[in-house]
C-alpha cells in the first residue's frame, strides 16, 4: 500500500492510492468530504438589525462562511467548546456593504478565510450588531461542517490503483484535510474491530 502526492496547492490536492482496496479508498473519499471536524457558525444572538435581511437570512449567511480551523486546536477542544465572533455595523450616513472582514473574532486562528465575503448590504441610517457562536461539527450534521467542496475518486488504467482529489472550502489545508481523514479511517476501522471482537 502506498499513497503519493502528484499535484497539489493552497485549494487542492490530488493523492495516487497504490495497493488499497476499493472500499477503503472511497471511505477515504467520503472522509475527506464531510468526516473531519472544522468550525463553523452554530448559534446567533442578533442584538439589533435593521436591514432588510431577517435575522434569519443573517444567521444563514453567517453559518455558510467557512472559518480557518486549526487540527492542533481541534485535538484540545471538545464539541461543546464554543469561539465568540461578533460584529458592530456602527452608525452609516451612505450605503454599504457588510463583509466577513468586518466579523470581530475571540480566537486569533479561528475567524473567516476571506474579508471579502458579502453578508448584507445597509442603506443610511441601517445597522446590524450580534454575537456569534461558532463550534467543532462534521459535515454529516450539516454541510456548513465539510471540509471540502469536492472529493473524487477516479481510477487508473492499472488496477488497484485510484487517484483521490480534494478542494478544500479553506478551513483547512487540502494536505491536512488527507492526512486527518486518514487517521478517522484508522480510528474507525480499529474501533470496527474492537466492536466485531466484543461479540465474539
Amino acid at each position: 500500500m502506498s499513497l503519493q502526492v502528484i499535484n497539489q496547492d493552497e485549494l487542492k490536492i490530488s493523492v495516487k492510492l497504490q495497493g488499497i482496496p476499493l472500499q477503503y479508498a472511497n471511505a477515504l473519499r467520503r472522509i475527506c468530504l464531510n468526516g473531519v471536524p472544522i468550525f463553523a457558525i452554530d448559534t446567533v444572538d442578533v442584538l439589533e438589525n435593521s436591514s432588510i435581511l431577517a435575522d434569519e437570512g443573517i444567521a444563514h449567511r453567517l453559518g455558510l462562511i467557512p472559518l480557518k480551523t486549526d487540527l492542533s486546536t481541534i485535538e484540545t477542544t471538545s464539541d461543546s467548546d464554543k469561539i465568540m465572533l461578533t460584529l458592530d455595523s456602527g452608525d452609516t450616513t451612505e450605503t454599504r456593504t457588510i463583509f466577513s472582514g468586518d466579523i470581530k473574532s475571540q480566537d486569533g486562528v479561528i475567524k473567516p478565510i476571506s474579508d471579502k465575503i458579502p453578508i448584507v448590504t445597509l442603506a443610511p441610517n441601517q445597522k446590524i450588531r450580534f454575537e456569534a457562536h461558532a463550534r467543532l461539527g462534521r459535515g454529516t450534521e450539516h454541510a456548513k461542517w465539510n471540509s471540502s467542496n469536492i472529493a473524487t475518486l477516479t481510477e487508473t488504467d492499472k488496477d488497484n490503483e485510484h487517484i483521490l482529489t480534494v478542494e478544500t472550502t479553506g478551513a483547512l489545508e487540502p494536505k491536512h484535510i488527507v492526512l486527518a481523514s486518514i487517521n478517522e479511517l484508522s480510528n474507525r476501522l480499529n474501533n470496527f474491530k474492537e466492536t466485531m471482537s466484543d461479540l465474539k
